[in-house]
């Protein structure tokens, strides 16, 4: 019955109501693009390339792209360029004084630093297109392709590059009158999309094969854990207390407040897991264009393999501390709560605040950094237990993260229009708690 009212108390906004129907027209447009394969490919055979999507590194961009890779399709590249050229420039933004000061020009720098991303995500796209359509030579028999040769070639360039750029403004046009984040809204349907096909193949090989539907029970609990696992990751802090002292007015005593500074045991999101598969995905991308079969190229390639793996999770861990260290400052903390007149019970202002700060913060990343390496190699540890690879994927750090992350940021959304309209919210017992102040899926 609750859920029913709060569904009544959503329509009645007016504003609400615009937005969620805005928000679902944009994602059926880009549902609907997965379908749009690229001009001169016969859609009837690209078995070839959805056998090679159905597990593995390719599998996991394919997942991304909500199925438009192994379509090929004009949507084929997705958004993740974009993402990539958002991390590059907020890397540069570490290195370069122009880009930290554009980063403190509010608005007009947030604006200029956009235009670059957008400039970077189509130079990514130029050399990442090509990649793409030489693996799809390879895939496909010659009899798919309708056109080919540099006539193909370059303007499949040009469709694909387009067809992300057009996928990106999609996602800003959500963030700007729909409900969410668009881009995080827009990765994280690509991933739901694949699930139910996954799992209806999952659940038949499972109770028509060996253990049957205990099999089936037993990978749903676990998935179950991995989720609330992930959603305690999500939301987990460390309170550190701050005395705020206050004067009495009229008296000559003096009293405290008490408040806290929180420290989320995962500061850094899914960031270090996108970094770390970027840079895993190098190797397909030299192989593509040498025709490598090294060793190397072969081990670093398979991501069910024991190396991928444990670079994977090493480079993790290393990313975890890298991120929260440019995200969190505890020199600006503490000059902060000098300002405000506020300081640690027990601890000196200044000097041996920004200490104790940043231990504390050492000390809750580690264990948020294993947990992140241990829920990104999740997928290898299932597919050793015997789920199959397609579903496996479904067990990654990365697609669980986005997942929880984006569905928590968008209730808080819906929920603040309701609190603001002095409706119930979504939750019986206290609000839906978001990752406030930090980008949704990335």
């Amino acid at each position: 019955m609750r859920l029913i009212q709060t569904l009544k108390n959503i329509y009645r906004i007016e504003d609400l109501r615009s937005r969620l129907i805005y928000t679902l027209s944009i994602i059926m447009i880009y549902r609907l693009g997965k379908y749009i394969s690229l001009p001169g490919i016969d859609p009837s055979q690209l078995e070839n390339l959805r056998r090679q999507t159905s597990s593995g590194l390719m599998g996991l961009l394919d997942m991304f792209s909500g199925g438009a890779f192994s379509q090929a399709s004009i949507f084929a590249l997705g958004i993740m360029p974009y993402i990539s050229a958002s991390i590059v420039v907020q890397l540069l933004g570490i290195i370069f004084p122009y880009f930290q000061k554009l980063q403190k020009e509010g608005e007009s720098g947030r604006r200029k630093m956009n235009q670059y991303t957008r400039y970077l995500t189509v130079i990514i796209l130029i050399l990442q297109a090509p990649t793409y359509l030489y693996n799809l030579t390879a895939q496909l028999p010659a009899s798919a392709f309708i056109l080919s040769g540099t006539f193909f070639m370059v303007s499949s360039v040009i469709i694909l590059t387009a067809g992300t750029i057009f996928v990106m403004w999609l996602g800003e046009k959500i963030t700007d009158k729909g409900i969410g984040n668009g881009i995080s809204l827009i990765i994280m349907i690509g991933i739901v999309a694949r699930l139910p096909q996954n799992f209806i193949f999952e659940a038949g090989s499972r109770i028509n094969g060996t253990g049957g539907a205990v099999a089936l029970v037993v990978e749903m609990v676990f998935l179950f854990v991995v989720i609330l696992g992930t959603i305690l990751l999500v939301q987990g802090t460390r309170r550190v207390p701050v005395q705020y002292a206050r004067r009495i007015i009229g008296n000559k005593q003096y009293g405290g407040v008490r408040q806290y500074i929180p420290l989320k045991v995962n500061a850094a999101g899914v960031m270090p897991i996108i970094f770390a598969q970027a840079i895993m995905m190098l190797p397909i991308i030299i192989a593509g264009y040498s025709n490598s079969s090294s060793g190397f190229v072969v081990a670093f390639s398979n991501m069910y393999g024991f190396w991928y793996n444990l670079v994977t999770a090493l480079l993790i861990i290393l990313f975890t501390y890298f991120y929260t260290a440019i995200t969190i400052n505890p020199v600006q903390m503490a000059e902060d709560m000098k300002k405000n007149g506020g300081f640690i019970p027990g601890i000196k202002p200044g000097r041996k605040t920004v200490e104790f700060i940043d231990q504390i913060i050492s000390r809750i990343t580690l264990p948020g950094s294993i947990f992140l390496a241990i829920v990104a190699i999740l997928p290898a540890i299932a597919v050793k237990l015997g789920v199959s690879a397609q579903f496996a994927q479904f067990y990654g750090g990365t697609s669980l993260l986005i997942l929880v992350g984006v569905i928590l940021d968008t209730l808080q959304q819906i929920e603040s229009h309701l609190l603001m309209r002095h409706y119930d919210g979504l939750m019986k017992s206290g609000r839906v708690k978001g990752r406030t102040g930090a980008v949704a899926a990335y």
